[in-house]
């Protein structure tokens, strides 16, 4: 049985007795044709991986593990990028949005200079 999220106001007195039934679970992944569990090509994520010399074995799980952080990375930069745009009463990313968010962010610290 999962615990409450801190400061989500739930207990485990309030989710009843009907334990993990009352607690929402993420949808199961689909087993459907064509359903994609990471909306980056792996064979591109593994190709980068074996790129770097340090690197001599990666496993099918690793190179998911690898392309679903990525993804959430991205997403992540991309959300604070377009507050910053959004600041600026605009809609469109731009470079400096992405300049913004890494000044903004403490976790995103080790990307500055990247953009120079």
């Amino acid at each position: 049985m999962a615990a409450a999220a801190p400061g989500s106001g739930a207990s485990r007195e309030e989710e009843g007795t009907g334990g993990d039934a009352a607690t929402p679970q993420p949808p199961a992944p689909t087993s459907a044709p064509g359903a994609r569990l990471s909306r980056l090509p792996l064979a591109r994520v593994k190709a980068l991986v074996k790129a770097d010399p340090d690197v001599t074995l990666a496993g099918q799980e690793a190179i998911f593990i690898l392309a679903r952080a990525a993804e959430l990375f991205v997403e992540t930069i991309a959300k604070d990028a377009y507050c910053c745009a959004q600041q600026g009463k605009r809609k469109t990313l731009q470079r400096r949005d992405l300049d913004n968010a890494i000044e903004a962010v403490d976790e995103f610290a080790f990307l500055e200079g990247t953009l120079d």
